[in-house]
């Protein structure tokens, strides 16, 4: 790292008993006795200690980190403990800084911990983010996530990203080496229904530590300066169906969508309208924005895909731009939020469409046969 470290001469000289405690990433070529002096001089910058930022964490002070700086302005709740494994019944009630302060601690008393109890925003994210090698985001907002990458691009600083949600979570680098950064893949804040955070939706425990433990590793390649990071790649990791996928963007052949100057209005399409325009071979992408236990009760026919609203933002790479796209819901709720949500990137401005009143007022005007829920 450029920066002279302020550290102990033994952890960057490495004695005999942090040879030993370090061994078997000192034997990896790839990290070697160098990439562990690397890691004792590194400052890594933690945003929330919850879910992500538990896994993480702890993985980061087991790799002997130098220094590692935490950001929290939470305290540690009973609901915590179904994921956020820094924390105990014991520590219910304190600070999470406090709590994950003294955990960690007792992974490695050598470790230098400073903690903030504060809330990140754009207003204190340069402060709280200068010095830092790497930061890692266990947030669990759109705005939050924007003023890190603000920071962190004004300080030339690389940050890793995570989301969890239900069964699946995503990861990737942003600002490392030149790659791109937070907003080529999500250029504004998606409608408030296509972003619901875990405890309106629900997470499974352990798909925070998958992925929170991922974020550690990509945070450690970075500071190896390792090629292979998730820069310009996002992860998606499906629990339920033990699958995972890598999505591009920010590449040569087709840009990150961008925002249009002036909003379009959405569209809206009638079952008739849409009913004629399939009758007439009218080529067109019908795509079904909801769950997967409403597809098993009934779709409509000719439906391209099945992408649930959530996850229309991580997905937005299989949805094609030449051609116009009806969506639909079961009421036309969800469906108009995705619809406002795709009129702003220039890649489908014009060519999104609601279909009023979804599936429900198919059944009723088009297709009986139907069953309406």
């Amino acid at each position: 790292m450029h920066r002279q470290t302020l550290f102990p001469l033994v952890l960057i000289e490495m004695d005999e008993r942090r040879l030993n405690r370090f061994d078997r990433h000192i034997v990896l070529d790839q990290i070697g006795l160098s990439g562990q002096i690397k890691f004792s001089k590194s400052i890594v910058t933690v945003i929330g200690a919850g879910g992500l930022g538990s896994p993480a964490l702890l993985y980061l002070a087991a790799a002997g980190i130098g220094e590692i700086r935490i950001i929290d302005d939470d305290v540690v709740d009973v609901s915590n403990l179904q994921r956020q494994v820094l924390h105990s019944e014991r520590t219910i009630g304190l600070k999470k800084v406090t709590s994950a302060t003294d955990r960690l601690k007792e992974i490695d008393s050598n470790l230098m911990i400073r903690f903030f109890e504060s809330r990140l925003t754009p207003e204190n994210a340069i402060d709280l983010i200068t010095g830092s090698d790497v930061v890692i985001d266990g947030t669990d907002n759109f705005q939050a996530r924007y003023a890190i990458n603000d920071a962190c691009e004004e300080l030339g600083v690389p940050w890793v990203f995570a989301s969890v949600l239900r069964f699946e979570g995503q990861v990737s680098v942003f600002n490392y080496q030149g790659g791109p950064n937070y907003r080529d893949l999500f250029p504004s804040i998606p409608p408030r229904e296509l972003a619901p955070n875990c405890s309106e939706a629900g997470i499974l425990g352990s798909v925070t530590g998958i992925i929170g433990s991922i974020q550690a590793t990509e945070a450690l390649k970075v500071l190896l300066e390792k090629k292979d990071v998730l820069s310009g790649r996002l992860l998606i990791f499906d629990a339920l169906k033990m699958e995972s996928r890598i999505l591009r963007f920010g590449g040569e052949q087709r840009g990150p969508p961008r925002i249009v100057a002036s909003p379009i209005m959405n569209k809206k399409i009638t079952p008739k309208e849409l009913e004629r325009m399939m009758r007439e071979g009218e080529d067109l992408f019908l795509l079904d924005v909801r769950r997967e236990f409403e597809e098993s009760i009934a779709s409509i026919e000719g439906t391209s895909i099945r992408i649930e609203h959530l996850q229309i933002p991580a997905r937005i790479d299989e949805l094609p731009r030449n051609l116009p796209i009806i969506v639909y819901c079961h009421s036309g709720v969800r469906s108009a939020a995705v619809v406002e949500y795709l009129s702003k990137l220039d890649d489908f401005s014009g060519s999104v469409s609601n279909l009023e009143g979804g599936i429900d007022r198919w059944s009723i005007e088009i297709d009986s046969n139907i069953p309406r829920y």
